[in-house]
């Protein structure tokens, strides 16, 4: 695929079958996506942007460079979504954008060259959107892991001591949390994650 291909068209018109269009993550959220698992990605303020009908094809992006993190459908959107995607107890919001996801690729984003963007959502050439697509290949093997995180807590009791690690895991989260994560029946292979990203956890390897 060349530049050329993918150079984007105001004059694309819906057809029978469905559309296609591409969806520029802010980098906060984009942030915000890799570090909990959702289904489903809700956007808001987008009152003044073209409206994808559901069904319709997504590619995500982010920008600076430009890279695709994700495919996707549009998705009813819900009644409400959070402000702060990490965040259960944040102020709700209409839901604007709903985008269901068929693939993920937030660890790992593909380059993308010469695609010209309009703002934060773009109507695409569904050929185009196809050969983004087909940069991906096969989804990879999934495998089981084993995911922990271990927090010194003193309490009174058991009961309180798991009251008090919920407390700490509601109050700093994925940012500020370590978890430890190996495949299944290979412990020692053990990586430590902060923020989505592996994180040295041996103070001497510091020095």
């Amino acid at each position: 695929m060349t530049d050329t291909d993918l150079r984007t068209s105001g004059t694309i018109e819906p057809s029978d079958g469905p559309g296609a269009w591409a969806v520029l993550l802010p980098a906060e959220r984009y942030e915000a996506e890799r570090l909990v698992h959702h289904d489903t990605l809700e956007l808001t303020g987008l009152d003044d942007v073209a409206r994808p009908r559901p069904g319709d094809l997504v590619a995500v992006l982010v920008d600076e460079p430009l890279r695709l993190v994700a495919l996707g459908r549009v998705a009813l959107a819900t009644g409400e979504t959070r402000e702060d995607p990490d965040d259960p107890q944040s102020e709700a919001g209409p839901g604007v954008l709903a985008v269901s996801y068929t693939r993920r690729l937030l660890d790992e984003p593909v380059p993308v060259d010469g695609l010209a963007l309009d703002g934060p959502v773009t109507r695409l050439d569904p050929a185009l959107w196809r050969g983004l697509a087909d940069r991906l290949g096969p989804p990879p093997a999934r495998r089981s892991w084993l995911v922990s995180l271990d927090l010194p807590i003193e309490a009174a009791s058991p009961a309180e001591a798991v009251r008090i690690f919920w407390s700490y895991v509601q109050e700093l989260g994925p940012r500020e949390l370590p978890a430890f994560v190996s495949p299944t029946g290979d412990e020692l292979a053990m990586q430590a994650f902060v923020l989505g990203a592996e994180a040295n956890q041996d103070p001497e390897e510091d020095d």
